[in-house]
């Protein structure tokens, strides 16, 4: 059945009843003659009701099958002129016309759809004329009917005679179709269709029934796997021998790259696309060459559709790298990419549709793909927590001496040596913790940590004892992993309640590495662990209350858990947070948190490392693999790549990139833009800069007195506050007004003490400025022409004033110091 039919009541019908003509010879006409027939209310009304609860719906259709052909067509006919008034009395009767709308049932026969005749005991006729009478079109109500599900004969064939053969068929529906009963109601339930549609009462399908029943269905073709020419296999195997050596701790980088150039001379794929890279990105030992990388993207992009090629170009036409800018092309090379499954092009996208750059602002959107980084990282992140991602800022770099980059000095690693081999244990302790996880300028070593790990450990240190526990249960390329070894390391480091031992235990209990599996015995461990403030402790002890593992589920103490891990910067803890945040699992959901938090997972990948890279080659002077490393990574989302990137292209050292200064300018301005937005204070200030000055954009003091107000009242700071006082005491792009001036100036001394210096000589200038302004207003300056400083000196003579003050400050602070 596809639609039903409501018996309605003519124009002249009264209360009690009564007949029409237009409605003779159809189910509404007989009820109405014999409810006329009848004498007594009662029984009327009786009647009706039980009418009413009888389904009019079935009477009308096989009152309709029993007729004549000529009855049918006198039917149409009145059914053409009744229509109007008939839509209506069914709109009166709470049926809209959205309720005569035909779905047709989806084709799960697996080929193309055959007309079917109608039945005897159908009009499809009769059906669109009535529907079209409410303005709806004969292609919207196309009268498909449902599939044959009971294993039976076909509806229809090709000469529509209603039967098909069974070699039109595919086999494999056609068996997983006859299998069982339950794969008919599983195929019902997929398509949203009813049961009556077969014949079948309803029933439950439970979850272990559909597990079953999805194995029962017959395997697709697998496609053959694709035979290698020997000049392929020799091409692979030189290509996975540089990955292999790449990935070592210390990788012979000169070999590994001529082993991949080697295969991608014989045109391998994957090795042509990393020579890409390098050659893109002037990674030692490669040099840098942006033309022959950018055709290699193109070939691999066109004819192999590569993701990660796709990945290169889009990058490309995002900066505008040895091609015309456009974002358009650039958002498509991602998105091609992303579904392609390249990490990178998903971060892209993600901190894209996150900051709303070149692209709606869209949460969900943004939530999905940094979902899908978070996850590939999470996966690759060992026991150790993950690396470290070192963030050097070159401005602050450059505008601070005494600026601490994290990075250790040679010298000061060399002192820490020597006192090692001295005997002296903290210092083995502390370098065994600098080489086990590697960062500030020092490479991941688990050999070398070890080494150091274990004279501590021979000394009676219980940290080193509990460090060596963790290398040997990880493993790596240098250490063969071994849970017994781990587990005496651990026991001795617990013993002595060292909290890294302790939570190792706990995690050989959890996991039954070693050890039969002890939930209560993990907790137990993991709970002195998180007592002492140890993250891995607090991590895992979260997890168990997560999960509910040997106690009971409890998500607002999970929640409170990985947030305290989180605070030492473990990736796991940002990770199930980013998860309980994303699903709303113990919380409310907050899309924007999840995303924060699924950002900071994905930048600790293991591409963070080429921060360090590209700040290695601006230190080296290699400025543009330097820039170009910078932008690739400012496009992924990083915050400290985009002030790094702009402060690159400030210093105007790119002129071989890029056509003139000014259009450097404004990258820096958008470079600039990005990282403030991320909450980079020095980068709202620069902000206010190209805007005073006028540098990639037209000057203007307003929109730059509202950068530096916002960097003012929301970041607190102190250039931000002096600048502010400055524009207030000149006026610009506000109303003058030099208490408001002094009050910015004195701000900035309390939040800065650096600040002191240039504030106590702007207050002093700001002191003259007012005896004179006190004089202007009482008209002496005619008198006193050498007052009227602007016609003297010229519109920079309060700049002459500081230099003057600052120059008397240095003679009295040089003629104050004692002398010798």
């Amino acid at each position: 059945m596809y639609t039903w039919v409501h018996p309605g009541r003519g124009e002249g019908e009264g209360a009690g009843g009564g007949t029409n003509r237009q409605t003779e010879g159809r189910p509404g006409f007989v009820v109405t003659t014999f409810l006329a027939g009848l004498r007594s209310m009662q029984l009327t009304l009786l009647i009706l009701c039980c009418l009413l609860a009888y389904s009019p719906f079935g009477d009308a259709n096989e009152y309709r099958a029993s007729r004549s052909e000529p009855q049918k067509r006198d039917d149409n006919a009145e059914d053409e002129q009744e229509k109007p008034r008939y839509i209506l009395e069914l709109q009166g009767r709470g049926i809209q016309n959205e309720d005569l709308e035909l779905i047709p049932a989806p084709d799960l026969s697996g080929g193309a759809r055959k007309a079917e005749p109608p039945k005897e005991d159908e009009s499809p006729a009769h059906f669109s004329q009535e529907v079209q009478g409410n303005e709806v079109p004969n292609d919207a109500i196309k009268m498909i009917p449902a599939p044959d599900l009971s294993g039976g004969e076909p509806h229809s064939s090709d000469d529509g005679s209603g039967t098909l053969d069974e070699e039109e068929i595919p086999s494999d529906l056609a068996a997983a179709l006859a299998q069982t009963r339950l794969l008919k109601n599983l195929f019902l339930q997929m398509n949203g269709l009813p049961y009556a549609v077969v014949g079948e009462p309803e029933e439950e399908i439970t979850q272990e029934e559909v597990a079953k029943a999805m194995k029962e269905l017959p395997d697709l073709p697998k496609e053959p796997p694709k035979v290698l020419t020997p000049q392929e296999l020799e091409a692979e195997s030189l290509w996975t021998k540089a990955m292999i050596t790449l990935n070592t701790t210390h990788p012979n980088i000169i070999e590994a790259y001529s082993q991949i150039k080697q295969a991608a001379s014989t045109g391998h794929s994957q090795a042509r696309l990393h020579l890409a890279w390098a050659e893109l990105l002037g990674t030692n030992p490669v040099k840098q060459d942006i033309e022959s990388a950018k055709k290699t993207f193109y070939d691999l992009a066109e004819n192999h559709n590569i993701p990660d090629a796709h990945m290169g170009l889009g990058f490309l036409f995002a900066t505008g790298i040895s091609v015309n800018a456009s974002q358009a092309r650039a958002l498509v090379h991602y998105t091609v990419a992303a579904l392609g499954g390249s990490q990178w092009a998903r971060m892209a996208l993600g901190y894209r549709y996150f900051a709303g750059a070149t692209v709606p602002n869209s949460c969900e959107k943004s939530l999905d793909f940094y979902r899908k980084v978070a996850n590939k990282v999470a996966e690759d992140v060992s026991l150790s927590g993950g690396g470290m991602v070192q963030r050097v800022r070159l401005l602050e770099e450059a505008e601070n001496p005494g600026y601490n980059s994290g990075i250790l000095d040679k010298d000061l690693i060399d002192y820490y040596q020597l006192l090692a081999e001295k005997g002296d244990v903290q210092a083995q302790v502390g370098l065994g913790q600098l080489h086990y996880q590697g960062g500030r300028g020092v490479q991941q070593d688990h050999l070398q940590a070890a080494r150091y790990f274990m004279q501590a450990a021979d000394a009676g240190n219980p940290a080193a004892m509990a460090f060596l526990g963790k290398i040997y249960l990880e493993g790596s390329d240098m250490i063969k992993q071994d849970n017994q070894t781990a587990f005496k390391y651990f026991k001795k480091a617990a013993d002595q309640g060292n909290p890294v031992g302790q939570s190792g235990l706990g995690l050989m209990y959890l996991h039954g590495k070693g050890v039969p599996k002890d939930y209560q015995k993990a907790l137990k461990y993991f709970t002195q662990a998180a007592d002492q403030g140890w993250v891995d402790g607090q991590l895992q002890l979260g997890n168990m209350y997560f999960s509910g593992l040997g106690v009971r589920r409890n998500y607002r103490m999970a929640n409170k858990l990985f947030a305290l891990a989180s605070q030492s910067g473990h990736v796991l803890a940002y990770y199930n947070l980013a998860q309980m945040h994303a699903t709303g699992t113990g919380m409310l959901r907050s899309c924007s948190m999840a995303v924060e938090l699924y950002k900071n997972v994905a930048e600790r990948g293991k591409w963070g490392n080429r921060l360090m890279e590209a700040h290695w080659h601006y230190r080296n002077g290699h400025f543009e693999e330097a820039f170009v490393t910078y932008a690739l990574l400012a496009e992924l989302g990083y915050e400290v790549a985009q002030s790094n990137a702009a402060f690159v292209l400030d210093k105007g050292e790119l002129l071989s990139l890029f056509n003139n200064q000014e259009e450097m300018f404004v990258r820096a301005l958008m470079y600039w833009g990005r990282a403030a937005s991320q909450g980079y204070s020095a980068a709202q200030v620069k902000l206010g800069d190209y805007h005073y000055y006028g540098l990639g954009t037209p000057v203007d003091y307003e929109i730059a007195a509202s950068h530096y107000r916002h960097a003012s009242d929301h970041q607190h700071n102190a250039q931000a506050m002096f600048n502010l006082g400055y524009m207030h005491e000149q006026g610009l792009g506000m109303q003058q007004d030099i208490h408001l001036a002094k009050r910015c100036y004195d701000r900035a001394a309390e939040t800065n003490n650096d600040a002191k210096v240039p504030v106590y000589l702007a207050l002093m200038k700001l002191s003259v400025i007012f005896v004179l302004k006190h004089f202007e207003e009482g008209n002496w300056q005619d008198d006193i022409f050498f007052l009227n400083l602007n016609k003297l000196l010229g519109p920079y003579w309060d700049l002459y004033l500081i230099t003057a003050l600052l120059g008397l400050l240095i003679a009295l602070v040089r003629f104050r110091r004692p002398q010798p």
